[in-house]
């Protein structure tokens, strides 16, 4: 005969609960060697978190403080026999079915620890893996897992893998590593962008048409900027995260719309504009418009040039579909084959004509055939750029397949978030309209090469080296995960992500600023030799000016960041409104009062004014919007410290470059032995002053290269 099925126990015939037999006394509560041997257990009384010494030092307590008194619940004693059940167990279940657990934090876990993943170490564990070598705690380590959930899927694991030691990926080595890819990318494209200027400069001159080809050039991404360039660049980043989050085709559809849309509206946009190009032209300069023969090379200039929106968009929403997907290379990359070809094209010309100085070309002398070659060779660079993302596109497995059902998919709430941005930069070029006018003017009344808008532009690109190469590339990469975290309510990160990307991006951003307040004049005359000495000292004296601007335009890019994590496209609007006329007004009164000569000075330090007065808008929104807390006094004192110890820094480096010009001239050889001796003084006094300060992240930084460097 079977033995009963155990769910049969406890049960009657008429299938009605029974009462619980008593269980037998324990045979061994009288004996004296164990009778209360455990009473006194000091665990009993305690919090869980108690028994970990590493989560006990992590407990946030000011975040969460004790209940009131008379409202806790003591807590249970941990050894003791759970509860029996009034009813019989049910036949049909081998096992009952533990409670499930709360959602969100714990009340007996620290904050942002979950109750069914978090492990306690036993003593058996400690005894056991004591002789091990164990890696350093990372206390960042939820980066790398946001960037793998962004990135690939991780492959399977192999069957009975070999155990290996892994080195800790955490959060700050991700990090670092996605922005070193990005800032090398953009270090060798702002290079080959710095060469290319210079051959520019080299061939067309720091005259009228140097400003003629400038404004040319300026105007298709400025039209770009203006229709499609600020939605793509700070809009579509959430929503391509979001769709890869949410669709379950890890949002490829999402983007071939989007990409098909975008593609339709600029070839519409490029068709209107190179018919209109000889208002567009009027509109950025009336003193070029005015004259035949510069309004003439500037409108076919820009007939070559105004194609060129096509490819940028398309190359931005590529790009932006790779950061989506966790590859944050290419579109740093990519560049570099535009800045090539452009190379190229004016290294023909010269080649063929002459330099500037050589050949004394103004734009009633330039060859049609001249201007035919650099307007091809600009329109190419900037197709190979566009087409060089594809192949990392197929390395993701994105394939592009055009669709037009755009409706329903949620392109019309993102083209809703757009219409701010696209006010956004409205805004802000509205501004860069009355400086092109202001310094078209000034270089053309000042007689003077080197005072004019190609001055302004060329001290502008080496101004925002420093702000391409570091903070866009953090920020680019700690943009989805600030999306992320925004998207799931956890202000608390999003602030932590703002203050890392603002501290960590200082800690170059402002030597680098006081750098070219002291050593703009060795630096422009180096760089610029090859356009002569007056309009090379002009370029000088604007890099001068521009900046201590740097420190608020860094700032200013961190902290929009965070609005347009939460989408909000509005209040970064109204903050542009705000910069666009304070630098436009700044840039009229210079122009007004200054001498033609230094007009355009004076417009290199409105604009970093104007970014300055923004800051300190745009901070204080965000800090309501965040609950009022941007960890403002640990940004604050970073950025004074680093400005402590950059002023005596570039005050001695500005001394020792200004003697070694004195004495060795201004050409070539003299700015080079001066910058070399200013950027060494520079450094050193920097960094002992930074040391004895005992700035974190300075010591952050260098501990990290150490590393690299295997010391």
């Amino acid at each position: 005969m079977n033995a009963p099925y155990d769910g049969d126990r406890g049960q009657g015939a008429g299938g009605g609960p029974v009462p619980p037999q008593q269980p037998d006394p324990d045979p061994y509560t009288q004996d004296p060697y164990v009778q209360d041997a455990y009473a006194p257990d000091p665990f009993q009384a305690q919090d869980l978190s108690a028994q970990d010494p590493v989560t006990e030092a992590l407990y946030d307590r000011s975040a969460h403080p004790p209940p009131p008194p008379g409202t806790y619940q003591e807590p249970q004693p941990m050894y003791q026999q759970p509860p029996t059940s009034p009813y019989a167990p049910d036949p049909r279940v081998w096992a009952q079915t533990p409670p499930p657990e709360p959602d969100g934090p714990s009340r007996r876990l620290p904050y942002g620890d979950d109750a069914r993943t978090t492990e306690f170490t036993g003593v058996d564990d400690l005894v056991t893996r004591a002789s091990e070598d164990k890696p350093k705690p990372d206390a960042f380590a939820h980066l790398f897992r946001d960037q793998q959930a962004s990135g690939a899927p991780t492959p399977a694991p192999e069957p009975n893998p070999t155990p290996a030691r892994k080195k800790p990926a955490g959060r700050a080595s991700g990090l670092l590593k996605s922005s070193a890819v990005m800032a090398a990318g953009t270090l060798v494209s702002r290079l080959t962008g710095f060469v290319r200027s210079l051959v520019i400069t080299a061939a067309l001159g720091a005259a009228l048409l140097g400003d003629v080809f400038t404004v040319a050039y300026t105007l298709p991404t400025m039209i770009y900027i203006l229709t499609v360039g600020g939605g793509l660049n700070s809009v579509f980043v959430p929503q391509l995260v979001r769709a890869m989050k949410n669709d379950e085709d890890g949002g490829e559809a999402y983007a071939n719309r989007l990409l098909t849309l975008v593609m339709v509206a600029l070839g519409v946009i490029v068709a209107a504009a190179v018919f209109a190009a000889p208002l567009l032209i009027r509109l950025m300069s009336d003193t070029i418009a005015n004259d035949q023969a510069a309004n003439s090379v500037a409108v076919t200039f820009a007939r070559y040039c105004l194609p060129t929106i096509f490819f940028m968009g398309v190359h931005v929403v590529m790009g932006q579909i790779l950061n989506a997907r966790g590859k944050f290379g290419a579109m740093m990359w990519t560049p570099v084959l535009n800045n090539i070809v452009m190379i190229t094209t004016f290294g023909l010309f010269i080649w063929v004509y002459g330099t500037s100085a050589e050949s004394q070309m103004g734009v009633q002398t330039i060859p049609p055939e001249g201007v035919r070659l650099l307007g091809v060779g600009t329109l190419l660079g900037l197709v190979v750029q566009a087409l060089a993302m594809i192949p990392y596109l197929r390395e993701t497995g994105f394939r592009f397949r055009p669709r037009f059902d755009w409706k329903g998919h949620g392109l019309g709430k993102t083209v809703k978030l757009a219409k701010w941005t696209v006010l956004f930069v409205l805004a802000n070029q509205a501004g860069v309209l009355v400086v092109t006018q202001l310094a078209t003017a000034a270089g053309e009344a000042s007689g003077r090469q080197g005072a004019g808008f190609i001055a302004y532009t060329n001290a502008q690109l080496i101004w925002g080296m420093p702000q391409a190469i570091i903070t866009v590339s953090v920020m680019a990469a700690l943009l989805p995960r600030i999306s992320r975290a925004a998207h799931d309510g956890d202000p608390g990160a999003v602030r932590d992500d703002i203050s890392q990307g603002l501290r960590n991006s200082a800690v170059a951003i402002v030597p680098v600023a006081f750098a070219f307040l002291a050593l703009g004049v060795p630096m422009s005359t180096l760089l610029f030799a090859s356009s002569g000495l007056e309009a090379a000292q002009g370029m000088g004296f604007i890099l001068m000016a521009f900046g201590l601007g740097l420190i608020p335009y860094s700032v200013q890019y961190v902290v929009l960041r965070g609005f347009y994590a939460y989408e909000d496209t509005r209040t970064p609007f109204y903050n542009t409104v705000i910069v666009a006329l304070v630098n436009a007004g700044a840039s009229a009164l210079s122009y007004a009062l200054l001498p033609s000569r230094w007009a355009v000075v004076g417009m290199a330090a409105s604009y970093g004014l104007a970014y300055a007065v923004g800051v300190g808008i745009a901070w204080r929104r965000l800090k309501n919007r965040l609950g009022g807390d941007l960890d403002g006094a640990h940004v604050m004192r970073t950025y004074a410290r680093l400005a402590m110890a950059s002023m005596p820094a570039a005050a001695v480096a500005g001394v020792i470059a200004f003697g070694v010009m004195k004495g060795l001239g201004h050409g070539a050889a003299g700015s080079l032995v001066a910058l070399a001796a200013g950027g060494i003084a520079l450094l050193g006094v920097f960094f002992v002053a930074a040391k004895r300060m005992r700035i974190e992240e300075l010591n952050a930084m260098v501990g990290m290269v150490r590393g690299r460097l295997g010391r």
